[in-house]
């Protein structure tokens, strides 16, 4: 497992998504989900003190750089990272983690199976709860749209991240893709101080 994550780690060419699956969803989902990614507040980070936000920022700012020499990317991702988790209920170092996995961090990534960005969204779900139009190889976007969709799966599997996760890369049932995901962000993203 550990030479997996290595090789993952050193050929971030190819992104490792798979097919996320088209799954038919009741009116009332959909409304949710469009009304999530629809948002368009500036993005800002909430923590119950600046000091905390400014320990987050520069603890996972530092351990970024390495992938994201530029700090004002950095800094904007992170930044919209934990905008879009906190407002979909989840922990930003497990948004971290599946950037991670997914992307190698890389914006404009594209698996095989056509998924892009980040979060390597597939562009069917724009038009399932968005407009055709959006870009998912905006960074904004492309993390509200991911974010989304993660705490749609987390709902549907009644908060058991193992099948979530195989759910959103379009490979539940198998695990290789939750275990380097869980792995990531129990490991290298890992955070003892408030996030939110």
């Amino acid at each position: 497992m550990r030479r997996f994550a290595a090789l993952l780690l050193l050929a971030p060419l190819q992104a490792w998504a798979g097919a996320q699956q088209y799954e038919p969803l009741a009116d009332a989902v959909r409304q949710r989900l469009s009304t999530q990614v629809s948002d368009r507040a500036p993005p800002t980070m909430h923590f119950k003190s600046s000091s905390d936000g400014q320990r987050w920022l520069a603890e996972m700012d530092a351990r970024l750089e390495g992938r994201v020499p530029d700090r004002k990317q950095r800094l904007e991702l992170l930044r919209t990272v934990h905008y879009e988790a906190v407002r979909a209920r989840l922990d930003p170092q497990l948004v971290l983690g599946v950037i991670e996995v997914e992307s190698g961090f890389r914006k404009y990534a594209v698996s095989k199976s056509g998924a892009r960005g980040f979060m390597q969204v597939m562009p069917f779900w724009t038009d399932l709860i968005g407009a055709s139009r959006q870009n998912l190889f905006h960074m904004r976007t492309n993390i509200a749209y991911g974010c989304t969709i993660l705490r749609h799966y987390l709902d549907v599997e009644k908060g058991d991240y193992f099948r979530a996760l195989g759910r959103y890369n379009g490979s539940l049932g198998k695990g290789e893709y939750p275990n380097l995901v869980l792995s990531a962000w129990k490991g290298r993203w890992k955070y003892d101080g408030p996030t939110a």
